[in-house]
């Protein structure tokens, strides 16, 4: 009898054991990712064919409205003579150097931004005091249009590059700034707490702690202010055009106007949206993949 009892016992810790491992490995399963490399056909269809075939759609419809005379060409112009404004930037070799100093002048006032926003941002987000104090006039500052400062920027350092890059400062520090104060009132305050514990306090802690826990606001905060840099510094070059700047993108838009080159104002403004699209695509848009697919939140693809 007490044999019976034991190999009962014995059976019972058996299954239980193998229900044990079968549970973990269920929850392993679950817990993996699929690592597998998505299809280039694959990609091609999901990614790459809908914004072609909407651009596609865009231009089909802009070319009907200007076959069916719905507007005449003062006012929409030609797609063909779209083309033949950039064919002319192109064969002349200004088309890349009217880009480029555009696109120069946004990177670099966005790195300064960069560089100023992020330590206000854990300046305000850490201390009580300087919130209260610089938190309200920061939200303030990001609603205020970049227009508004060209003015104030021309008088203070004059038709220069120190001009542009204010305005440009002006109008992404506050966005970079509220942009990680926002991520770090989103950290669990576990973390926090889990990091005191551990040593992780002052720059430390901010470093180890904070900024990682609190990097998909931080994020966000960048790109919304890479946005305003780009809008900030258009609003600049068209409002303050000058032979001494250079010709950038906006100064280019300017010039369309001036010289009623409505062709040439289209093509300036399909080149700043392209432009901005395509830092995003190339900067922005892989780095935030990068962010959520090291916490488990996008699958590697």
């Amino acid at each position: 009898m007490a044999s019976t009892d034991t190999t009962t016992k014995a059976g019972s810790a058996t299954t239980a054991r193998d229900d044990l491992a079968g549970l973990e490995a269920g929850l392993d399963a679950l817990d993996a990712v699929q690592t597998h490399r998505t299809p280039v056909r694959e990609v091609l269809v999901k990614k790459v064919l809908p914004p072609l075939l909407a651009v596609g759609l865009v231009l089909v419809v802009w070319q009907v409205l200007v076959a069916a005379k719905v507007a005449d060409e003062t006012k929409l112009p030609a797609l063909s003579a779209v083309w033949d404004s950039l064919a002319d930037m192109w064969l002349a070799g200004t088309l890349l150097e009217v880009i480029w100093t555009s696109v120069s002048r946004g990177l670099l006032g966005f790195l300064l931004a960069l560089a100023i926003g992020t330590p206000l941002g854990l300046l305000v987000a850490r201390v009580k005091f300087v919130r209260a104090a610089i938190g309200p006039i920061l939200q303030g500052l990001q609603s205020l249009p970049s227009v508004a400062w060209v003015p104030p920027a021309v008088l203070w350092f004059g038709l220069n590059d120190a001009m542009m890059y204010t305005v440009i400062l002006l109008g992404a520090v506050p966005s970079i700034a509220n942009g990680l104060v926002s991520g770090i009132d989103q950290v669990p305050p576990l973390f926090l707490r889990a990091g005191r514990t551990l040593g992780a306090t002052g720059l430390r802690g901010a470093r180890h702690v904070v900024m990682p826990a609190a990097l998909p606001g931080y994020l966000a905060g960048l790109k919304q202010g890479w946005a305003f840099s780009w809008r900030s510094l258009m609003a600049a070059e068209i409002i303050a055009s000058s032979p001494d700047l250079g010709l950038g993108l906006g100064q280019l838009l300017e010039n369309g106007r001036n010289n009623i080159d409505l062709p040439g104002v289209f093509l300036a403004i399909i080149l700043i949206l392209v432009v901005g699209i395509a830092i995003d695509l190339l900067i922005f848009s892989p780095v935030e993949r990068w962010v959520l697919r090291s916490r488990g939140l996008l699958v590697k693809s």
